[in-house]
């Protein structure tokens, strides 16, 4: 056989293997996240939802972020982009965090949502839904303050901003 229909089809098993590959990862992104994480993962914007203060308050709907799922969010103010999530735990709690830690916020990798917890994108480590905004400092998502009113979250954007220096 010639060598050069060999390399052809060598490339083309490489390709069709990479593609399939990557076609995978996406499912796996889609089944465990979010639809925004596999648009992520492909290049197409990313898991925080920017939100911006009316009055100094970030407001988000209790409805948006009360399926147990964690969601992500962003604020953007004097040149930082400071990250959270939002998750309602299983005891029907709204908690709020940074995504980051004492620990391992030099990384900048966050935390992922896995069922009733949370799981550091750095070192591992697994935290309790239910004790996001009761436990602190180590690996623990660092506590941010939020009031729920009604069916509103409320997230001043000075408490937001006092997370900065994890970003």
């Amino acid at each position: 056989m010639n060598k050069r229909i060999i390399t052809v089809r060598f490339a083309g098993v490489s390709l069709a293997a990479a593609l399939a590959v990557l076609v995978g990862m996406g499912l796996a992104l889609v089944l465990v996240e979010p639809p925004h994480a596999a648009l992520a993962f492909f290049g197409f914007g990313d898991k925080y939802e920017r939100v911006a203060p009316e009055n100094g308050v970030v407001r988000i709907d209790v409805s948006d972020v009360d399926d147990g799922r964690v969601h992500y969010f962003s604020y953007a103010s004097q040149g930082k982009d400071v990250r959270f999530f939002v998750v309602r735990s299983h005891d029907g709690v709204i908690r709020a965090a940074f995504d980051a830690c004492d620990v391992c916020w030099r990384e900048g990798k966050g935390y992922a949502g896995d069922g009733e917890a949370v799981v550091c994108n750095n070192c591992g480590q697994r935290f309790a839904a239910q004790k996001i905004n009761e436990v602190k400092g180590g690996c623990n998502p660092a506590p941010l303050r939020r009031v729920v009113d009604g069916g509103t979250v409320l997230i001043a954007a000075a408490d937001i901003m006092e997370g900065a220096r994890y970003f």
